[in-house]
């Protein structure tokens, strides 16, 4: 086994786009496995929005990550070292390993894999925390209804794309919006929704109320800003905004608001705030669900797979805000 672990540390907090300054680089002893823990070695980094908002100061629904700590990120991980009864070595591991070639960990928060079912990278997707924020954020906070119109933001991404699978699945007419022709494709042809907006093309109100002449009864937002804003003018009476993100706000200094927020009030809507990990203790009913319709070809995983080392994650981060990535965005190490 190496004897050197490599890992990325938050250096300093960020102002706008986290810049290669903001990061430490070192190299430290693979952990060892003491009684009732296991050693992983990482083999698949997930790449999320939500990392932009951990580095941040302040109160939110996570700690912040410490100045000098291993960045954290959820991953994928082989069991190399075992002193823990649940875990043998070979086992296929996902959890908060933080971007590092070695983890140790005590088992809490750690799910063991089933390969049979499918590849390790599909628990970092539709099997793992954006399936699971797909499903809650939807069913749940979204209370999605058979012949629901719903709108989903940031389409082609990882939360989104599954999002919109869903409604599909329970009968939903489905409406993406994404950047670039080729997101709107692939939105419609391969993720299946009913129809696709190009936000970067003029007009997204007037060709929403087109698509959508009843109003818009369930908004899955991962988006924020100008989007968030034009969709709340076109709402059906009693719609139901969730709020799973607001990419476009992440490096902002100074975030903006909804300005036709009072829109909410016309259509007598509601917007709701979800965080999946409210929702822990019903976790194995959705992957149960999500399995089920993965196996049944009706889920459909896309990766954007970025082959590299640790010391790739600050520019693989970079990644998501220049929209370059579909589906889910995952660093192989």
């Amino acid at each position: 086994m190496p004897q050197t672990n490599r890992q990325v540390r938050l250096a300093a907090r960020p102002s706008g786009l986290p810049r290669l300054a903001d990061w430490q680089f070192t190299n430290e002893a693979v952990p060892a496995a003491g009684p009732g823990e296991f050693v992983a070695e990482i083999t698949h980094l997930s790449i999320d929005p939500a990392m932009r908002g951990w580095m941040n100061a302040g109160v939110s629904y996570i700690p912040p990550v410490d100045i000098g700590a291993v960045m954290r990120a959820g991953g994928i991980g082989r069991v190399t070292a075992s002193e823990h009864p649940g875990f043998a070595v070979g086992d296929y591991v996902y959890g908060t390993f933080g971007v590092q070639e070695y983890a140790v960990s005590d088992g809490r928060g750690v799910l063991k894999l089933d390969l049979s079912l499918a590849e390790p990278t599909a628990y970092l997707g539709v099997l793992g925390m954006t399936g699971l924020t797909a499903y809650f954020g939807l069913l749940d906070t979204g209370r999605l209804k058979e012949g629901d119109t719903v709108v989903v933001s940031g389409a082609a991404g990882a939360v989104g794309s599954v999002a919109g699978q869903i409604a599909k699945i329970k009968g939903g007419q489905v409406i993406g919006i994404a950047g670039g022709q080729e997101k709107c494709r692939l939105v419609t042809e391969e993720f299946g929704f009913d129809a696709a907006i190009d936000y970067r093309l003029p007009h997204l109100r007037r060709t929403l109320r087109e698509l959508a002449p009843g109003g818009v009864d369930v908004y899955f937002d991962n988006v924020g800003g100008e989007i968030l804003d034009d969709v709340l003018t076109c709402l059906a009476r009693k719609a139901r905004i969730v709020i799973c993100g607001a990419i476009s706000q992440y490096n902002e200094t100074q975030v903006r608001g909804p300005a036709n927020y009072m829109m909410l009030l016309v259509a007598r809507a509601s917007m709701t705030g979800f965080l999946v990990f409210d929702y822990a203790d019903r976790y194995p009913e959705a992957m149960a669900e999500l399995a089920g319709w993965y196996r049944a070809g009706q889920l459909v995983s896309r990766e954007t797979l970025v082959t590299g080392s640790v010391e790739d994650f600050p520019e693989t981060l970079l990644k998501l805000f220049e929209g370059a990535n579909t589906g889910k965005l995952i660093l192989a190490i």
